[in-house]
This record gives C-alpha cells, structure tokens and sequence, in this order.
C-alpha cells in the first residue's frame, strides 16, 4: 500500500475503507473484510453511528492476527453540536472509548459550522496528548481552508472534501499543496450519479489495462497524490478496489479523464442557503 506523508511527518495510506451509509448491522463485518483485503485506512464519524461497530471490526481483524493496532490508520469525525472546545474534548474521548482504542490516527472536523475554531483547541490538545497523531478538517473550500490556517498556530494535516471526475477540484488541490493541507477524496465514484460507471471514456481508458472503471478513477486519485476513500461491502468489489497498484495511467489518460470536469458537486454546495439550513435543521434534530 502506498503511503502519504503529512505535514506533522504521519505517515497514512494513500488508499482507504470508508463506512458511511453501511447498515449497522453490516458495518462490523465489513471492517473485518477490508482490512483482510489489505485496507489498513478506516474511516467513520460520530454521525455515522456506526464507530462501536468499526471498532467491533477493527478488535476482530487484531484479535485473529490479521493486523497490528499500529499497522491500522483509523479515522472518525466531529459533528457540528460537538465543536465547542469542552464537548469537543468529550467527544473524542467518547469515540475513543466507543471504538474501544487508546488513539486514533486521524480524527477531522466534519463540516465548516459551529464553534470549529473552539473544536480545533481540543484537538491541538489531545493531539499533544498522544490521543490523535494527525488531525484536520472536512468540506472545507478553499478560502476558508486559508483563513483556517492563517488563524490557527497547527495547521490541519487533511482536508476531506469531494474530489471525482465531475468536480475534480484541480485548483483546489494547488491551494492546498500551497499551504501543506493533503486533499482526502471523499466520494470518488459520486455515488455512481452522471451514469460514471457506463462512462465511455473511463470504460475506455479501462479496457486499455483491463481495469475496471472504478480502478481507473481511483488510480486517477492516486497519481494526482491524493488519499482516497472507497466504500463496498462486498468483498470481492473491495479486493477489486485495492488492485490497482500494477497499472499507470498514460499522460493522455489523464487528459482524457480532465476533459470530464463539470466543476461542480455531483451532490451539493456547502456554502448554499438551503444546504447549510439543511445542516442547521440536522443539528437540531440531533440534539433531540
């Protein structure tokens, strides 16, 4: 598995297993099935509801030797009602605690509200602590991404944000390099909208190296230098996901998959109106 160094000197894999929308009741197994494919990068969040379950997962794959803790990258989230600084400290106790781990390797604010800059001196501090070794940030454009690190003494290891061949996010990815954030492609398939698995032009690009579309996107991801998510609970679909280190996309490739870029979400803008009013109306009913 490939490796990317962080701007704090982590080292993380640079290809992951999210679990976001996996049924409960299926989430355990699929944790335990990725990381006997050869996923060490696990990814949750305290929204998810499922990191009890990830940890399930993650404590069968070490108790059955598959893996070591220290060979796993484990990362979860904090959500919009958990950013004040006191809660943000409990919060990340609570999913230590929940996952049943000491530390976790990764842990972001998932989305750009609330009191983040309250929530990013908890972090700063269990980091300091030895409970987090890298610590970031979630959907965060650009220019708040910016002002993030102009006003923080830490700069975030990670921003997660969208990145697949609809919004490939190309001078998003050049702000950031600039400034030492790494870019974490969440959603890379767009959940399959825009019809991206019967594209011609990746079904094309694929049957150059007898890859699947799916490969060809997450190899595109992989010579951009960007870390990766990818989600299955299928187990052969994940071994697919994870063969895709014995094959290079050409220069003419690239361009190809360039020309693709519609520059804009395949889901939605954080910065709209209706959306973060959507957050807004989440949060509450969280807290109910």
């Amino acid at each position: 598995m490939q490796t990317i160094k962080l701007n704090n000197g982590v080292e993380m894999p640079q290809l992951g297993f999210g679990v976001y929308q996996i049924p409960l009741e299926e989430t355990a197994e699929a944790v335990y099935q990725a990381i006997k494919a050869g996923y060490r990068l696990i990814d949750t969040a305290s929204i998810y509801g499922n990191e009890k379950e990830t940890g399930e997962g993650i404590k069968r794959a070490i108790d059955e030797g598959l893996v070591t803790r220290e060979e796993l990258f484990v990362t979860s989230k904090l959500f919009i009602l958990q950013a004040p600084e006191e809660k943000a400290a409990e919060t990340i106790e609570h999913s230590l605690d929940t996952m049943g781990l000491d530390y976790l390797d990764l842990y972001l604010i998932h989305q750009p509200y609330g009191d983040v800059y309250g929530a990013w001196r908890a972090m700063v501090a269990a980091q300091k602590a030895g409970k987090l070794r890298a610590i970031g940030i979630s959907n965060f454009k650009s220019a708040k991404m910016i002002e993030f690190v102009g006003l923080n003494e830490v700069t975030p290891q990670i921003n997660q944000i969208e990145v697949n061949p609809w919004n490939q996010r190309i001078e998003d990815q050049e702000w950031h390099e600039k400034y030492g954030v790494q870019v974490e492609a969440w959603a890379p398939f767009a959940e399959g909208r825009h019809e991206l698995f019967t594209n011609p032009v990746l079904k094309e690009i694929g049957k150059q190296y007898g890859k699947t579309v799916g490969q060809v996107v997450l190899r595109w991801l992989m010579q951009r230098g960007i870390v990766a998510l990818a989600k299955s609970v299928r187990p052969e679909r994940m071994a697919e996901n994870i063969d895709i280190f014995d094959f290079e996309l050409s220069t003419e490739d690239i361009e190809k998959i360039a020309a693709l870029d519609m520059k804009e979400s395949a889901f939605f803008d954080h910065d709209a109106p209706q959306q973060v009013e959507w957050f807004m109306k989440r949060m509450e009913d969280t807290e109910k």
